[in-house]
């Protein structure tokens, strides 16, 4: 893809906005599984069913999105994705009303194609927006943009949804009423969610964005199999994505069980892990840009800490003891980045073993230490996404990239797959057993960052 216009500030600032939308958006459906258990009484596998429906989606419409983005380009693609989340947000409302956990399904569909529309078109839109070198680091900085969408929203289903609700700590004490209590409470923030998606389609319909210019490649759609670390990578993603979702969506009711933490409270939690990722993802931005001042790159560090104090002790409502040591672990996740060396397999590398550690010590330790295991993986989840993206897509141009891009983020369906397998383990042999699972992921990614992503044709 070669740029139409030199304007890097306008693409990345509206693709930053972009980021934050869909990553929002995603994380409050993961997080929503909680609050769905509790309104319809489900079994843990049921109401991991919600990320299903979600990330469903991803093998159904990521390559249809990336022949759109062909057809009408990148602009309209976006635009046609937020029409759809607000649509979809809009259907919670009967859904919640009734109320109906396939109507929540159907709902969750809808929003979710719309936010792969927006993920398709935005990924391959930053990487080819500058330089190849800084790729990663653009990556890595709209990622972080997303990820303070993500710690924002199960604060939000805190302060929303189970703030003053009185749900028990204990399951088995639940009744029908503290369901519907919840169901009644789930319109308000789909409703405001639909109002912000559609006011931005609109204010971006009436702005200009650089535009990228697709160079006509007749071999494209059948080469791009050819290339075994496109195809690596894209079982890279399905590992990570169902990883991250998988333990995302077992932590509110991990903690209830295991900690007899009340619901409110592990959601703050659950922020956290989240905020692991947006932290992460910052220190990601800077390690791995082009920046030649090393006093202006460990004072951006030293920021980056300082948010990670503030924003762990805000969401635990002013607990400051949480955010001295989301902090240390954040300064402790900094340190380990530092062997990586700003390379983008080998700090993936690291990371990777880094997480399927955390995740065996969450299966083989309980209570605080397993509390803060389970959420310090998000801090190594954190480059991930952006590094498996950039590295897969290593080499590749014109149609080629759009083409990747469809089968990558197809695999994000690992979202679809992993949550409900972990979810069963969790009721039929502990909660505590489930994290194996993400190990095995984790490892799998170590394999592409020290083999599987080296360039060559099968």
């Amino acid at each position: 893809m070669e740029q139409k216009s030199n304007n890097l500030g306008v693409g990345m600032t509206v693709f930053g906005a972009i980021f934050f939308i869909f990553g929002f958006a995603t994380t409050f459906i993961i997080t929503m599984t909680a609050p769905v258990k509790a309104i319809f009484g489900l079994s843990e596998f049921m109401a991991q069913l919600l990320a299903s429906a979600f990330f469903i989606t991803y093998p159904i419409m990521s390559i249809p999105s990336g022949m759109l983005i062909k057809r009408i380009g990148y602009k309209w693609t976006v635009i046609l994705g937020l029409l759809l989340m607000g649509l979809g947000s809009l259907l919670f409302w009967p859904a919640a009303m009734v109320p109906s956990f396939p109507a929540f399904l159907f709902a969750t569909f809808i929003l979710a194609c719309g936010v792969v529309f927006l993920q398709v078109a935005a990924n391959p839109y930053v990487t080819a927006l500058g330089p190849s070198s800084s790729a990663s680091s653009r990556l890595n900085l709209t990622q972080a943009l997303n990820s303070i969408a993500t710690m924002i929203a199960p604060w939000i289903i805190s302060v929303a949804i189970f703030r003053g609700l009185g749900l028990p700590a204990d399951e088995s004490l639940m009744t029908p009423e503290h369901g519907l209590a919840a169901a009644e409470r789930v319109p308000l923030p789909f409703i405001s969610m639909a109002i912000i998606v559609i006011a931005v389609a609109i204010i971006l319909f009436t702005i200009n964005l650089p535009a990228l210019i697709t160079e006509k490649n007749e071999k494209a759609k059948t080469s791009i199999w050819k290339y075994p670390h496109v195809v690596l990578g894209a079982f890279g993603i399905f590992a990570y994505v169902g990883a991250e979702v998988g333990n995302a969506g077992l932590i509110v009711n991990y903690l209830r069980r295991s900690a007899d933490v009340d619901p409110e409270v592990a959601s703050t939690y659950a922020a956290i892990y989240w905020g692991g990722a947006m932290v992460g993802r910052f220190f990601g931005s800077i390690m791995f840009s082009d920046m030649k001042d090393k006093a202006k790159k460990y004072g951006l560090v030293a920021a980056v800490l300082v948010l990670a104090f503030v924003s762990g002790s805000f969401v635990t409502d002013f607990t400051w003891t949480a955010g001295l040591i989301f902090m240390g672990i954040a300064f402790v996740n900094f340190i380990i980045m530092q062997f990586g060396t700003g390379k983008a397999a080998r700090t993936l590398a690291i990371f990777a073993l880094s997480a399927a550690a955390l995740a065996l010590l969450t299966t083989f330790t309980t209570g605080h230490v397993a509390l803060w295991t389970v959420i310090s993986i998000g801090l190594f989840n954190s480059i991930m996404f952006p590094n498996i993206f950039s590295l897969a897509v290593t080499d590749l141009d014109g149609e080629e990239m759009a083409a990747a891009s469809g089968v990558i983020n197809s695999l994000i369906i690992g979202g679809a797959i992993i949550p409900p397998l972990m979810g069963f383990i969790a009721e039929s042999v502990g909660y505590t057993w489930a994290f194996l699972i993400p190990a095995i992921c984790y490892l799998y990614i170590f394999f592409y960052a020290v083999k599987g992503h080296k360039i060559r044709t099968a």
